[in-house]
C-alpha cells in the first residue's frame, strides 16, 4: 500500500494482531510495517503514518544512501556491513585484529557463506513440507547477479549475499526457488502457487529490486 504525505510518498505493509495501538516501524531494508490491532480501519493507520512521516522519510533516505554507497565498505573493526537485515560492524561478525584487508574480505566471505548455508536449509526445511517438495541438494554460491536458481535436476543455489537480507526476504527467495520444483517457468500457476504461501510476494520481490544493490561485500 501506498500513501502520499508532506514529506514524500511512502509505501508500506500492515499486519494485524492483538497490540493495543498502531505502530510503525522501518526495518534496515526500508520496508516500512504498521502493526495494528485487529479491526483498525484504514483512515487511522493513514494518520498515523502522516503523523511520523518526517521521521519516516529520513529513515529511508538514510537506507537508500547506504545503498548508494555500498561500493566505499571500510573492511576494518568498525566499518558498516548487512546481516539479515540490519547494519553490523565487522568486528562483531568476524575477528578483525591484526589482519590484512585481503584476509578480512576472504574470512567475511566464509562468514557469510556458513551462515546462508546454515539460515537458507532452516528455511528450506520448513518450506518444502509447506509445498511438499524435496530438492536434490542445495548449495551456496558467489554470484553478481541471481539471488537463486533452480534446475530440472532439483538442484538448488542460492547467493552468500542473501544472508544480508531480512528473513521475511530470504523466504521469499527460498520458496521461489521450491516453487520451481512444481512450476518450472514463471506462468500463472508458478505464482499462484507462490501466492498461496506468501501473499505480499510482491512486496518482497519488490525490496530485492530496490535495494539488492546493497548487498554487497
Amino acid at each position: 500500500m501506498r500513501i502520499i504525505t508532506e514529506f514524500g510518498e511512502i509505501e508500506y505493509q500492515v499486519q494485524y494482531g492483538k497490540q493495543k495501538k498502531v505502530t510503525v516501524e522501518v526495518d534496515g531494508a526500508g520496508i516500512v510495517t504498521v502493526k495494528a490491532p485487529n479491526n483498525t480501519v484504514t483512515a487511522d493507520i493513514e494518520k498515523i503514518i502522516k503523523l511520523n512521516s518526517k521521521l519516516i522519510i529520513d529513515k529511508l533516505k538514510q537506507i537508500t544512501d547506504l545503498r548508494d554507497k555500498s561500493d566505499m565498505r571500510i573492511y576494518q573493526q568498525h566499518g558498516k556491513f548487512l546481516y539479515l537485515g540490519k547494519e553490523v560492524e565487522l568486528g562483531d561478525l568476524i575477528e578483525t585484529e591484526g589482519l590484512s584487508e585481503d584476509t578480512l574480505k576472504a574470512n567475511l566471505e566464509k562468514f557469510y557463506i556458513a551462515n546462508c548455508r546454515k539460515v537458507v536449509a532452516e528455511r528450506v526445511k520448513i518450506y518444502q513440507k509447506k509445498l511438499g517438495v524435496n530438492p536434490k541438494s542445495v548449495e551456496i554460491i558467489k554470484s553478481h547477479t541471481k539471488w537463486g536458481t533452480c534446475d530440472a535436476d532439483k538442484k538448488m543455489t542460492f547467493n552468500l549475499r542473501l544472508v544480508m537480507a531480512p528473513m521475511e526476504i530470504i523466504d521469499y527467495v527460498v520458496v521461489h526457488e521450491l516453487c520451481h520444483l512444481t512450476h518450472m517457468n514463471h506462468d500463472r500457476s508458478f505464482w499462484r502457487l507462490l501466492g498461496s504461501v506468501l501473499p505480499d510476494y510482491k512486496l518482497r520481490q519488490d525490496f530485492l529490486l530496490r535495494f539488492g544493490q546493497s548487498m554487497t561485500l
